[in-house]
């Protein structure tokens, strides 16, 4: 019976393939954050978030939460970023601080490279 199911199995269900690692990504263009804004951009197949801090500085993370993988925002008003799904909240170097969310934030790096901010993992 195997010997019979095991092709027909084989057949109908698709190949596992890793997805291609993207290690860097234009996240937005200079001048599109007004200061102490965030936003969401593509990394890949998983969000990440890119913060114009109060102060000028750029600063990018994976904008999936610790806790249960939720996509997280940045609060203005808080001056935090912050899981709508638990109330979880991080603080601007990606580190929990409230709530849920067991780890920190992975940290991205941000350069700048003309009119492009550029985000890179490591």
């Amino acid at each position: 019976m195997a010997a019979v199911l095991y092709p027909i199995i084989d057949y109908i269900l698709p190949p596992k393939v890793p997805e291609a690692a993207q290690s860097r990504v234009v996240a937005a263009k200079k001048g599109d954050l007004a200061p102490n804004t965030g936003r969401v951009f593509k990394f890949g197949s998983k969000p990440g978030i890119l913060i114009l801090t109060p102060q000028g500085e750029f600063r990018a993370f994976s904008a999936t939460c610790t806790h249960l993988a939720c996509t997280v925002q940045y609060r203005p008003d808080l001056g935090q970023i912050w899981c709508a799904c638990h109330n979880g909240h991080y603080d601007l170097t990606g580190r929990n601080i409230a709530g849920p969310p067991p780890r920190p934030l992975e940290r991205y790096q941000v350069d700048l490279r003309g009119g492009d901010i550029v985000v890179s993992k490591g």
